[in-house]
């Protein structure tokens, strides 16, 4: 890789970190670590390209280190990738609503992770998201508007706040209208091909998009059986 991508690793078991911190070095990443979410607090998360994340913590959780940043402008694009223990399908849910990036459950194989690494690094800073603002300009209907390049997403005037992966299937679907995409070509083409997501949780990004653009909630429609789109 021509710049080296900087990687954050929190999690309060520090030798989990050590072995994290020396086979994510030799894969050419340029690591920090920190053993409490207050210890990360302290760095400048903005500089960071990607964060492992651990959930159970000290006195700020990793869910609540991941508000934090995604409440932040200057942190709110950085990737998360959840490490946790934590394994039910509520608790992955949950994290991924959050605007994590993936959820990967201890304990897992240190091959399973560096292709988590990979596939979301190269997602979050690669053609994927220069795809977005190869469509040029802002992308609207009606009241409803989208800048791929500057990830905004604006309602009758008002800016709305959208967590990466609602910004990403969003754009899909207004992009697109008429299409209906199935549950299977959104978890592809939103999520890394590596991540075993479950399809409701692209029923949940799609609930909570329908409920933060108004008027236009009533455009995005399900095809039973099918998938959604976006009709005018």
């Amino acid at each position: 890789m021509n710049q080296k991508k900087r990687i954050l690793i929190v999690d309060d078991e520090e030798t989990l970190c050590e072995a994290l911190a020396y086979n994510l070095e030799a894969d050419g990443y340029d690591v920090d670590t920190a053993v409490s979410a207050e210890e990360a607090l302290t760095r400048d998360l903005s500089a960071y390209d990607l964060v492992l994340l651990d959930i159970m913590m000290g006195d700020i959780s990793g869910t609540q280190l991941a508000r934090i940043m995604k409440s932040n402008p200057k942190t709110a694009r950085v990737p998360i990738i959840f490490c946790t223990a934590r394994d039910s399908d509520d608790d992955m849910v949950s994290g991924l609503d959050l605007g994590a990036d993936d959820y990967i459950t201890k304990p897992y194989s240190l091959r399973t992770l560096m292709a988590r690494v990979r596939s979301v690094l190269r997602r979050t800073s690669g053609p994927a998201v220069a795809a977005g603002a190869a469509l040029g300009g802002s992308v609207s209907f009606e009241g409803l508007v989208l800048d791929p390049e500057r990830k905004t997403c604006n309602v009758d005037g008002e800016d709305v706040r959208l967590p990466r992966k609602e910004f990403e299937i969003l754009l899909r679907l207004l992009s697109n209208p008429g299409r209906v995409f199935s549950r299977a070509e959104l978890l592809r083409d939103i999520w890394p091909d590596e991540v075993v997501v479950l399809d409701r949780v692209v029923d949940v990004n799609i609930t909570r998009i329908r409920q933060k653009i108004g008027p236009y909630g009533k455009n995005i429609v399900t095809r039973s059986g099918y998938g959604y789109g976006f009709e005018e």
